[in-house]
């Protein structure tokens, strides 16, 4: 199951995954483009293992990497509690 985390002025998207049985959580951005319909990135926490990148430029890859790992405490506990809405108690 994937989570919503958070959706950018750009039109991304920010999802993640349940706690993994290995202890990792799957993070997944996307981005709606007219041309290749989704721009893609999967990030693993918590050893920030970044794979299958499809469509953003280097400064976009930067600045995701930079939110998610800025935000990783908060994606690693709505992980552990089954997503945002349960952590919050919604």
């Amino acid at each position: 199951m994937m989570y919503p985390f958070m959706t950018l002025n750009d039109g991304s998207e920010i999802v993640h995954s349940e706690t993994r049985p290995d202890g990792r959580v799957k993070v997944y951005i996307e981005k709606p483009d007219e041309k290749d319909c989704f721009h893609h990135v999967t990030c693993y926490l918590p050893d920030y293992t970044w794979e299958d990148s499809f469509g953003f430029t280097d400064e976009e890859l930067a600045r995701y990497k930079e939110i998610v790992s800025s935000t990783s405490n908060l994606i690693l506990e709505f992980a552990a509690d089954g997503g945002f809405e349960n952590a919050s108690g919604f």
